[in-house]
């Protein structure tokens, strides 16, 4: 591990990561340290490589997902079969010179392909060795397969409709939420085993579970009342519930109005040209809008469509309410604020034409971001036989 502070190269130069990792929650992880500069060697199985190069429609080739080339830029691709002789020479050879070794392989799996830890760390005593896994390895799920669908179920998480709407279906988040919050978290445990590697020469493992990881990201609002023992209210935070609370009806479409403190009110119903609103007892202090909270926001629904998104959002920027117009998806593309600060750029991919990448959102003033290499199809970097 080579990294200095004076390279003047990128933060994470002369970092080499393996990564033996696919889907969405091991490659979310990789993509940041490759952002950041570390030189990344993802390990394919040689017959379709990664499942998520199958996420989506391809523009050319077969293998050449959305999804996979949101999450692979800036990676070499090996294809190794690491079942075979040669195959698993191939990967003991790019284990003895990694710095970081990432995967998503099931415990049991691993130590049979000769991966779990002791044996990794046999070939490199100094490795990092990241073991993405579905549920904490001393639990009794700890064997157990793990998807996003399965982890939003698992920790609750798709329950919360029910809990504002009052259907009682069960239902996901639209998100792959579970993999990307996961890979977030295994992000920051490789920076800091990298720091500690640096200053003492230590390697270590870390484990990193999506069960975990998700239910510490969800409840931190919604343990609510069983916070404390014994419980003294009910789980879920009352305001992320209310049904009430949801974007408010415009002449054209729905706009997002927050409104959080006790000035804010004032200034959100003079932008509305209904400043009476607050003369109703219920709504004329702080403490009467939390008691009356849906009242508030149903009467605030009854204000919203005399204008359109674009007008009432000007209003309440004036007014210093923060407010946007809810937007669909499909909209974000053309949105001038992402324009502005380079979010999408258009590139050619020399296989896959035109495309559109995203850039990480953290910025740096000391070391920006540089150009991304193109995600690569599967073994483009193999050796040559």
């Amino acid at each position: 591990m080579t990294a200095s502070a004076s390279d003047g190269g990128a933060m994470l130069s002369g970092i080499k990561v393996l990564d033996l990792t696919s889907v969405v929650f091991g490659p979310y992880c990789t993509q940041i340290l490759a952002d950041l500069g570390a030189e990344v060697t993802k390990v394919e199985p040689p017959e379709i490589g990664d499942v998520a190069r199958y996420l989506g429609k391809p523009a050319v080739s077969a293998g050449m997902s959305p999804t996979f080339m949101a999450l692979n830029g800036g990676k070499q691709s090996r294809a190794i079969d690491l079942k075979s002789e040669a195959g698993a020479a191939q990967m003991q050879a790019l284990l003895a010179e990694c710095d970081v070794f990432v995967l998503n392989v099931r415990g049991k799996a691993a130590e049979r392909l000769g991966l779990d830890y002791e044996s990794v760390r046999a070939i490199n005593p100094q490795v990092i060795y990241v073991h993405c896994v579905g549920f904490g390895q001393e639990g009794p799920y700890a064997d157990l397969q793990a998807y996003d669908d399965v982890i939003q179920a698992a920790t609750g998480a798709t329950t919360l409709a029910s809990r504002v709407d009052g259907d009682p279906r069960a239902r996901y988040i639209p998100s792959l939420i579970a993999d990307k919050v996961a890979g977030l978290h295994a992000a920051y445990g490789v920076l800091a085993a990298v720091i500690h590697k640096l200053r003492t020469g230590e390697g270590q493992r870390i484990e990193v579970p999506m069960f975990e990881a998700f239910a510490q990201f969800l409840l931190v609002e919604h343990l609510g009342g069983l916070t404390f023992d014994p419980p003294n209210a009910p789980v879920c935070y009352f305001r992320q519930i209310d049904p009430d609370r949801q974007p408010f009806p415009t002449s054209d479409g729905y706009i997002s109005i927050v409104a959080y403190t006790a000035s804010a009110w004032p200034r959100l119903f003079a932008a509305l040209d209904a400043p009476e609103v607050l003369e109703d007892e219920r709504f004329a202090t702080s403490e009467g809008r939390m008691a009356h909270l849906p009242e508030l926001y149903r009467t605030l629904a009854t204000l919203t469509p005399r204008f359109t998104s674009e007008e009432l959002a000007a209003r309440c920027h004036a007014a210093q309410i923060p407010a946007q117009p809810a937007r669909d998806i499909g909209e974000i593309r053309g949105d001038p604020h992402l324009a502005a600060t380079g979010f999408f750029t258009r590139r050619e991919h020399p296989t896959e034409g035109a495309y559109l990448e995203m850039a990480q959102p953290v910025r740096f003033s000391a070391r920006p971001f540089e150009p991304r290499p193109f995600p690569r199809k599967l073994g483009e970097d193999n050796p040559p036989e």
